[in-house]
């Protein structure tokens, strides 16, 4: 990530117009996202698509990709979003109402990309779960495991055939890092 500007608050930091790769804020300094690689491409749809498929037809869930959350300290976009559908900010229509998330997700993903680090993304996964997030997951293509940060700040690494154990939020949810990294396979 490159730091755009040092000094800025949080209402300055929101005025700014959306970029791509997405802006970040983080206690008075403005970062950008690292683009995404072809395989940060791939799995965070897959992973939106095993999601919403965990989320039956009565979207129990709801997965949002990219979506910025905001606190009063930091503007966050994660990879990938879960929310429980009764935590869901809706209008009177029942709608999904405008503008960025400002509670915790349920589930909030990171996808390591080149030039980034698992220890930062780490970092970030800690704050996540310190913020509200129930489970904070680090995906990693090139060891191909996932780590899921939990609240009490237990740290899980999976690979090959374990299952990625979200339980706590996701009861059932089952998906093993052999069969998500295998969607990367097309031999």
């Amino acid at each position: 990530m490159a730091t755009i500007q040092e000094t800025m608050t949080l209402d300055e930091f929101l005025s700014l117009p959306e970029e791509k790769p997405a802006l970040e804020y983080e206690y008075g300094r403005v970062t950008q996202k690292v683009p995404p690689d072809i395989l940060h491409s791939h799995l965070q749809p897959t992973l939106a698509v095993l999601f919403n498929q965990y989320g039956g037809r009565e979207r129990r869930i709801v997965v949002f990709t990219e979506a910025r959350w905001n606190l009063p300290h930091f503007s966050r976009v994660p990879d990938v979003v879960v929310y429980r559908r009764d935590r869901l900010p809706l209008d009177e229509r029942g709608r999904l109402v405008h503008g960025a998330f400002t509670a915790p997700a349920d589930v909030a993903v990171e996808i390591v990309s080149p030039g980034q680090t698992v220890a930062a993304q780490l970092r970030r996964c800690v704050e996540f779960v310190a913020a509200g997030v129930a489970l904070a997951l680090i995906v990693d293509p090139d060891d191909e495991s996932v780590v899921v940060v939990r609240p009490d700040q237990t740290v899980r690494v999976t690979r090959g055939a374990e299952r990625i154990d979200l339980d706590e939020v996701l009861p059932g949810f089952d998906l093993t890092a052999e069969q998500l990294f295998g969607t990367l396979s097309f031999a």
